[in-house]
């Protein structure tokens, strides 16, 4: 009953995060009232949850996500490579091919002085929202958020910069909960961009598989 339960919860949350663009916390609990079942109902782990996004991406978005998530990948890399000095390394959903054009960009930056990255968006006269959050290894880190253009959706798309100091680097890129590497460099988001769509499609396959 648990697993059926479980299982159900997840493909409810898949549903929200990729129609509605929800953080998963917030789309399991919207999963708990719609299902109308309470609070400390067990939630599904990751690898459950992954599989009813791939799921539901390939019932019902399979002619329009590969697209939506190659562009939001090129505007992911624009930045990455405007914010070089901060070694920025791309993560979420974006990074691990279940993302669509309601998706928001998460970029991981390690700095020794912190404010360097609120300076270096003032300068370019960009307007940005901070606020702290939950980080990596559980820290509380800063993040910068602002609305950037995606040309390739021809609308605005949301950034978040998560500003880590220069030591969390180094445990930035082991292996998830699924055995996935988190987060990608700039090389590797070129790859990732200059491989074919339908290629591209089996490596996100293969990878969801790995980690399984």
């Amino acid at each position: 009953m648990h697993d059926d339960t479980q299982r159900e919860l997840a493909a409810v949350a898949a549903a929200l995060m990729v129609d509605e663009g929800l953080e998963l916390r917030r789309a399991l609990q919207r999963a708990l009232e719609q299902l109308r079942l309470p609070p400390r109902t067990p939630l599904p782990g990751p690898a459950l949850i992954e599989a009813a996004v791939r799921e539901h991406l390939a019932i019902f978005h399979a002619e329009t996500q590969p697209g939506e998530l190659r562009a939001l990948r090129q505007t992911a890399l624009a930045w990455m490579e405007r914010l070089a000095e901060f070694a920025p390394l791309l993560g979420g959903a974006v990074w691990h091919g279940t993302a669509t054009r309601l998706s928001d960009i998460h970029l991981q930056l390690f700095v020794d002085d912190p404010k360097a990255v609120e300076i270096a968006l003032i300068n370019a006269g960009l307007t940005y929202d901070a606020q702290t959050a939950r980080g990596m290894r559980g820290r509380q880190t800063e993040v910068l958020s602002l609305a950037v253009p995606c040309d390739q959706l021809g609308e605005a798309v949301g950034l978040h910069l998560w500003v880590n100091d220069t030591e969390a680097g180094r445990g930035a890129r082991l292996p998830d909960e699924l055995g996935r590497v988190p987060r990608g460099n700039a090389a590797e988001v070129r790859t990732l961009l200059a491989t074919p769509d339908s290629d591209l499609c089996n490596m996100e396959h293969d990878r969801c598989n790995d980690g399984q």
